[in-house]
């Protein structure tokens, strides 16, 4: 089991922080790569472990479930090339990691993010969660109290109208206007060096589970999905 980061991983967001710049990171790429990255891998091989018992379709591979430190400045003003977090996603197996909706960690200075939901549904799986919204609205509600005690309520940027093709007096208007289903808490950053931090995590991602499958129930497959192998599970 997971038993925490060691503390030169904050050590080494510490300094990255103050000096984001290529010429201070080269030099200790060995250090983020030993201290922070290493560390990330063990969380989520073990964080799979545990999905295996309630989530098997949301096991990813560390090397595709972390995401990189170097930052896309393109269509940015920062233009820093770091990140000062590490982070990884666990997407539903066979659909597209951000139009559907999965589970999601993250490490900062500030703190432990965890979350759940939906983020960037595109126009066919916004059309595809509201109609199936749209008759199973009570069903959904139930579901999405569950996780209030540890995740908060369920959120995300809405319209301010109903989407065109659905009753304005719907029962179920407040859900079907919103563009993103998310659940989101930031955890005290103590916990990150901390043996509770996996256990933190993954009391959170079982009770958000019923929540994110339900929002994954309407959409389509984007790839055929793989039969899972011992592979799967590294």
């Amino acid at each position: 089991m997971f038993r925490g980061f060691p503390p030169e991983a904050l050590t080494f967001l510490r300094g990255l922080t103050r000096n984001n710049r290529r010429e201070w990171f080269q030099p200790r790429k060995h250090i983020y790569e030993a201290k922070l990255k290493t560390p990330m891998i063990g969380l989520v091989d073990s964080l799979n472990v545990e999905l295996r018992k309630f989530a098997p379709g949301h096991v990813n591979d560390p090397q595709k479930a972390i995401y990189r430190i170097y930052r896309d400045t393109r269509f940015s003003a920062d233009k820093t090339p770091y990140k000062t977090h590490i982070a990884a996603i666990f997407p539903r197996r066979g659909h597209e990691k951000h139009v559907s909706a999965g589970l999601y960690c993250g490490v900062s200075l500030e703190g432990i993010e965890v979350a759940g939901g939906i983020y960037m549904p595109g126009p066919q799986e916004l059309l595809a969660i509201r109609t199936w919204l749209a008759d199973r609205h009570a069903e959904f509600r139930k579901a999405a109290t569950g996780p209030r005690k540890l995740m908060g309520d369920l959120h995300g940027d809405s319209l301010q109208r109903i989407p065109k093709g659905f009753d304005s007096a719907h029962p179920a208007a407040d859900l079907l206007k919103m563009k993103q289903w998310l659940y989101y808490t930031t955890l005290d950053a103590g916990l990150i060096t901390s043996p509770r931090l996996f256990g933190e995590i993954v009391k959170r991602f079982r009770v958000m589970m019923p929540v994110v499958e339900m929002l994954n129930a309407p959409l389509k497959k984007t790839r055929i999905d793989p039969l899972m192998s011992p592979a799967d599970f590294y």
